[in-house]
């Protein structure tokens, strides 16, 4: 009798794998990119690369020339580490793939309504580094496009799952389902809260150049590879809201983009974490309801980003990985030579 366990479910079909080494060696190259700007930044400066890593975690150190931001030295992580699931053909990569292949779009399409600008283009001609910033960004709509067509094809039918009976403890299907609609909410939830924030921030500078600077490239008058705060404010609420629908209903598929977004949130949440306690701002934060809605909003944050990190990466489960249901029972053969 063959006892042997079915193909590893976890990775991505070999009909796939042309799409997933594509992705890989794409965001390979553009996180390579990444930190070679980054890597220029600290050799410009005054600093070293211990005063770089500790303005990672610190945004009250002193910081070199900061020719990329947190967002962007968290992406490129983020980029690393999905081409690495992907070169292993993991399916988990492939919604992490897909949403760093948005994030590069949105960046190239905000930038070149930024470039109808002609003030905007001149700067590119004028700046020593201008033609290695456009180059940088018309590599990442390369990359965004190559992700986007190769991975969306990759869909894969369900392969290589022993279902357990409804309810069951043991029955991944059903912890999976749990964990994915809790993170649907804490994701909403989050939405919701950057929303009301984003407007409180709309009535100091105004609704139109604040909207502008979130689609528009040329508003800050600057090249700058590092994306404002609009920006990314606007689009982190889109895609918490977009994961959070999507990761109700329990769809795996989810799992790979609602991690790695999770693990990005986490990390600027702890530098944020880090600057309310070197600024002593704990201990002034309820002197006003503000600063008492600011600490409660960032305790959320933290507590919610880790457990999504911990739900969507702790137990694996079924064809996105961990032990399978044959695995326990291939265990038992080789222990006790039957069933």
């Amino acid at each position: 009798m063959d006892v042997r366990p079915n193909p590893d479910p976890g990775r991505a079909a070999p009909e796939h794998s042309g799409a997933y080494l594509a992705t890989a060696l794409s965001l390979a190259v553009y996180s390579g990119v990444l930190t070679a700007w980054t890597v220029y930044g600290i050799r410009q400066g005054d600093g070293n690369a211990w005063d770089f890593l500790e303005g990672m975690f610190n945004p009250g150190a002193s910081l070199t020339t900061q020719v990329l931001g947190p967002h962007e030295w968290a992406f490129t992580v983020a980029c690393l580490v999905i081409a690495g699931l992907a070169l292993a053909r993991r399916r988990v990569a492939r919604s992490a793939a897909l949403l760093s292949g948005f994030v590069l779009l949105a960046v190239s399409l905000r930038e070149g309504l930024g470039l109808l600008d002609a003030a905007y283009r001149d700067q590119y001609r004028h700046d020593p580094l201008g033609g290695w910033a456009l180059a940088t960004r018309g590599l990442g709509l390369v990359v965004a496009l190559v992700v986007l067509l190769a991975m969306f094809p990759a869909t894969e039918r369900r392969r290589g799952v022993h279902p357990s009976a409804p309810g069951a403890a043991d029955d991944p299907e059903a912890w999976w389902r749990r964990s994915s609609r809790i993170c649907g909410v804490l994701f909403l939830l989050m939405g919701l809260a950057r929303i009301g924030w984003a407007v409180r921030d709309l009535t100091g500078v105004g609704t139109g150049h604040y909207l502008r600077a979130v689609v528009d490239g040329s508003v800050l008058g600057t090249l700058d590879l590092a994306a404002p705060t609009e920006f990314t404010t606007v689009g982190s609420v889109l895609v918490l809201f977009v994961l959070g629908v999507l990761a109700l209903p329990g769809r795996r598929e989810v799992r790979g983009a609602l991690l790695v977004f999770a693990a990005l949130e986490l990390y600027v949440t702890v530098r944020m974490v880090v600057w309310l306690t070197v600024t002593d701002f704990f201990n002034r934060s309820f002197e006003t309801p503000g600063g008492a809605l600011s600490l409660a909003t960032t305790a959320y944050a933290l507590a919610a980003m880790t457990s999504v990190v911990v739900l969507a990466g702790g137990r694996g489960s079924g064809p996105y990985g961990g032990m399978r249901t044959e695995g326990f029972r291939t265990a038992a053969v080789g222990r006790n030579g039957g069933l």
